[in-house]
Order: structure tokens, then sequence, then C-alpha cells
């Protein structure tokens, strides 16, 4: 048996222990209907047991007499952050309970955000369309996070009280019947959590933990300080706590080139082999990946058993930023690392990382990444759309808006084809058009604070059509990111989602079987004149092979024998514009 969580209310036979580490407090006081004094213990922390308390039962602490604060384990906030915490029972009758979760290899991933994913907002609501997901050949669905946030909306990167789900969504029974209704229709979930920094607004750590932070910050505030061991349980307690009571199917965990303080042995290697603990109990798939700008290849092993120090895999930044460019033409910010962005693309299929240790532009020259072409395909998630780089931008527009879709087709065929794992934004599978800029409900100075930030970000966006930029503070700009599902229906909708929908049948029947055998270090790619061709060999003496025309003019056909066609008409003297072929052979 594991043991017991150090931090959060502990409900016994003998009534709930309250527990808070609070170093620099002189005293604290749990408030419940009355005072109750807490016991000082060593290490900084303060406990009770209260008898009358019982699941439902709200409480807050009182620090020094000067503050009351709400548990920075609380498991529900339902009045928000700076209201306070419900004691929460966990017990609930799971209908999927045999659920042991789906290989790595299988993953089809649709990213999404609760609040903006239905016109609800919810996580009941969300139930309702697991189904249409599953039809189009999803396998896998990754929530952003859900952490507690300030307000009543919210990205998910500005949580502050990690173990509740926000009460914005529903309840943390809802959030169990999404999962429980994903997992009856084989569907895995992913959440993705921040461990670099905690959001801005209701985060009262500082005040009687300061040994939480370091004196460095991040882009989005203090730095978390992993030398301390008590802050060090915290997040890995908190990885547990969301796969073991929630059986998430993993975690993605968000910008861990931002953590300052690592600690030792690395934050991410003591997270991992906990979690890699809990799936060799519990004999469950779990699942664990990264976003990672420093492209760290020694962090992946997709094929391990068990997670143990390692991540299944990492998000592909360099294959969207090459795609981007190609499609798209543009160079400003970090795409500027990617001018000539079709061998960068071939780079990507052949080696994982198109930046492996050259120096990157962007970054001053700064050399960027580790040689990762010794790793197997499946450890890099691939993507033409997620969030971030929606959201990057000042308007929030979508590739359905910058690029025709022919190319578009194009692009999605290539990355629901090739053997590493692909990521899909909510509504990209029918083409959705909705923007989905970044928002937030914050109030008073820190409001002003971000609109005046987005400005400086986007100052040329701003100069030239300062009307057209959504107020990241504004309830129509989130109503304007909520995917309109009746919308699914029309003729340019459905077309793409039927394309989608042949794709993944494809990648399930003939590609996905054959990913566990594929030869490591096979993968070869090249771009040239807009012709793409890549190739990938599988131990069992078979190779997958791709061709694909990346211009709007016709190109001649590559002197190839392809083999078996699986996707696209048989080969003639010349390639349509914006087409991809791809066929199994046998290696040679």
């Amino acid at each position: 048996m594991s043991a017991p969580a150090s931090f959060g209310p502990l409900v016994t036979d003998s009534g709930v222990r309250f527990r808070l580490w609070a170093p620099a407090a002189r005293s604290v006081t749990l408030l419940l209907d009355r005072s109750h004094p807490m016991q000082a213990k060593p290490d900084g922390w303060h406990e009770t047991l209260i008898a009358s308390a019982r699941a439902g039962t709200r409480y807050r602490f009182r620090i020094d007499d000067e503050i009351d604060v709400p548990d920075p384990a609380s498991h529900f906030q339902p009045e928000d952050v700076n209201g306070p915490s419900e004691v929460i029972d966990h017990g609930y009758t799971w209908r999927s309970e045999d659920w042991k979760g789906r290989p790595w290899h299988d993953a089809v991933i649709s990213e999404l955000h609760v609040g903006t994913f239905t016109p609800e907002g919810s996580l009941r609501a969300a139930i309702d369309k697991l189904d249409q997901l599953v039809a189009t050949g999803i396998t896998a669905i990754e929530l952003m996070p859900l952490a507690d946030f300030f307000g009543r909306w919210n990205w998910g990167y500005d949580g502050v009280l990690l173990y509740a789900p926000d009460s914005a969504y529903g309840r943390p029974e809802d959030l169990k019947a999404l999962i429980d209704a994903a997992h009856m229709r084989g569907l895995m979930v992913f959440l993705d959590v921040v461990y670099n920094h905690f959001g801005p607004e209701g985060n009262y750590l500082g005040r009687y933990a300061p040994a939480f932070f370091t004196k460095a910050s991040t882009p989005w505030g203090s730095a978390i300080d992993y030398r301390v061991p008590q802050v060090r349980s915290f997040v890995i307690e908190n990885a547990l706590h969301w796969l073991r009571e929630y059986r998430f199917d993993g975690l993605r965990l968000d910008a861990v080139h931002a953590i300052v303080e690592p600690g030792e042995p690395h934050i991410l290697q003591a997270l991992s082999e906990a979690v890699g603990a809990l799936a060799q109990q519990s004999g469950r798939l779990i699942h664990l990946v990264l976003e990672n700008d420093h492209n760290q290849a020694s962090l992946l092993d997709p094929e391990t058993e068990k997670p143990a120090g390692k991540y299944r895999a990492q998000w592909n930044d360099d294959y969207h930023h090459a795609f981007h460019v190609l499609l798209t033409g543009e160079h400003f910010g970090y795409y500027e690392d990617y001018r000539e962005p079709g061998p960068l693309l071939a780079r990507t299929l052949a080696q994982g990382f198109a930046y492996q240790g050259e120096p990157s532009p962007h970054r001053h020259d700064a050399p960027r990444g580790e040689p990762s072409g010794y790793l197997p395909t499946t450890a890099f998630v691939n993507f033409i759309q997620n969030h971030d780089q929606i959201g990057n931008r000042a308007r929030g527009d979508r590739l359905t808006t910058l690029v025709t879709a022919p190319a578009l087709d194009a692009a999605l065929t290539i990355t629901l084809l090739v053997p590493m794992p692909p990521l899909l934004f909510m509504g990209e599978e029918w083409g959705a058009r909705e923007p989905f800029p970044f928002f937030c409900d914050f109030r008073g100075g820190l409001a002003k604070a971000v609109r005046e930030g987005r400005k400086r970000e986007f100052a040329e966006a701003y100069a030239e059509t300062p009307q057209e930029i959504p107020d990241p503070l504004a309830e129509c700009t989130v109503r304007a990111a909520t995917l309109d599902w009746v919308a699914v229906k029309e003729p340019e909708h459905h077309q793409r989602l039927e394309l989608v929908t042949r794709l993944l049948a494809v990648r399930r029947l003939q590609i996905a079987p054959l990913l566990p055998a594929l030869q490591v270090g096979s993968g070869r790619a090249a771009f040239k004149d807009g012709m793409l061709v890549a190739s990938w060999r599988f131990s069992s003496a078979r190779k997958l092979s791709l061709i694909a025309n990346m211009t709007a003019q016709p190109q001649p056909y590559p002197e190839h024998d392809p083999g078996t066609m699986i996707w696209g008409d048989e080969p003639t003297a010349t390639l349509a514009p914006w087409s991809v072929h791809a066929a199994l052979g046998v290696a040679s």
C-alpha cells in the first residue's frame, strides 16, 4: 500500500484530520462553525483532528490571527479560490472498474478546454460529445488544466489550488463521471498540469510558507523551489491525487523547461518514479508527457513498461513550427528559426526534433536540444494546432482562417498517417473556425496588467487593427471561442470531418498495429522543391512510405516503389497539388 498523503484533509473513522504546512506562521487556527487551534508539529506542520467533521464540511485556516486562507491542497472550492475549502469523499462507484488503459501507440489525442468545448462549458456537458469523438477515431482526450483558478473563466494555467477541479466546470463527482464515461467508450483521459509556477490571484503560500519559492521567477510567476522536501511532496502527491482519485490515464506536464530549481534528484525523475510505482501497484497503463522547449531527448522513453524516471513523449513544437511556416510563410517570433521549413519538417519525421543542439536564432544563437534520432517515433506528439499555437496569436485565429482547405487537408493527412502520436485541438477534426485567444477573469490592477501585457506583446497587430483584437477579460471573448457544434453539419465542416474519420480509420487498421515493431532509427525523410518523401521500417520486414506534393502545382511523381497504397490514388506520372500518398510495402 502507498503511504498516505501528507497534504490535504484526511478522512478517518475518527473524523477528519486537518493539516497545513506553514513554517512561517506563528499560529494556525482551523475555522469551522467555530475556531479550533491547531497543534504545531515538527518541520512547520500544524494539525488537528475534528471528530464532527465529515465530507461536505467547509473550512479555512487563520494564519497568525491576521488572514484567513483556503487549504493549498483543497480538494474542492465551491466559492472560488478565496472561499472556504470543502472536505470531499472520494468514494465513487466506477462503471469502468476494470479499465486498465490503452497502450501509448494507440494514442490519437483531442485537446480540449472544458469551458469552451460545449455551450454549457461543464464537465457533464462534455460527456454528450464523447460518442462523436469516438466515431471520428479519437482514442484519448486531454483536458487543459482544471486546477482551481480565480474567476469565472481562464485557460487554466493560472491555477493556484492544484488539487481542486475548478467549480466553474462542476464538482469532483462530475469530473469522475466524465472520466468514467470516457473509459466506458474506450477513451483515455489525460490532464494538463502546471508545476512551474502558481497563478497570480488566490495563492497565499508566500504568506505562511515562503520556502515554496525561490528568488528567481518564471515568465508567469515566482519559481517553485523543489530543493525543499515538503514542496517536492506537494507536487508528487498532486500528480498521484489526479491519477489515483480520478483515474486519469496520464498527465501532460506544462513547460517543464521553466522549472528553475528542480532539486536532487530532479523533480521530473522523482515524479515519474512515483507514478511508475502507482502503475505497477495498480496494473494500469499510465502515460506521462512533457512540454519542454529545451528538447531534452534524454528525458524520454516511450517503450518503458511503466514510468520510472522517464516520460512517454514530448509535444514536438518543432514539427508544428516547421509546418506552420511552410503553410503560412510567417517568420515572426519563434518562427524565425524555421525560415527553411521543408528540411526541418523532414528532420522531425525522420529523427524527432529539428533542433538537436544547433544554435537557435530566436534564442540569440544559443544551442537548443539534444540528439533524438535514437528514440522511437512514438516519443514525439505531432500537431499542426494546439491551444498555445492558436492562442499565442493576437486574434487567436486558427489555421482554418489562414490556409486554403487543400493545403490544410494535406497537412492533416500527413499528421494523421505518420507514426508519431497525433494531437488535434478541439473542433479541428471538422475545421472549426472559432478563435481561441487568451482569456481570464481577473479584476482591478491585475486585469489592467493583462490587457497592457497583451498590447505590448502584439504591438504591431494592435497598431494595425486594434478593434479586431479580442479583449482577454471580456465575456464575449470566451463566448466567441466556444465551439459551435451545430456547424458540424455544414458541408465544408462535414467534408473535413469525413476526411479525418477516414484517415484515422486507416491509422487504426493499417498503421497503429505495426508501431510496436517500428525499427528505431529507420526513419528517412527528404523535402525538395515542395515534395516530401518519407519512410519508416518495421521489424516485421514491412515499410511505411509517404509521398506528398506540398505545392499548388502538379509535380512529377518520384521514382519509387511504394508497395500497396493505403491512402491516395495509384501513382501516375504526376502528383496532384496538395496530395498525399501513403503505402505499405516490403522493406528491402
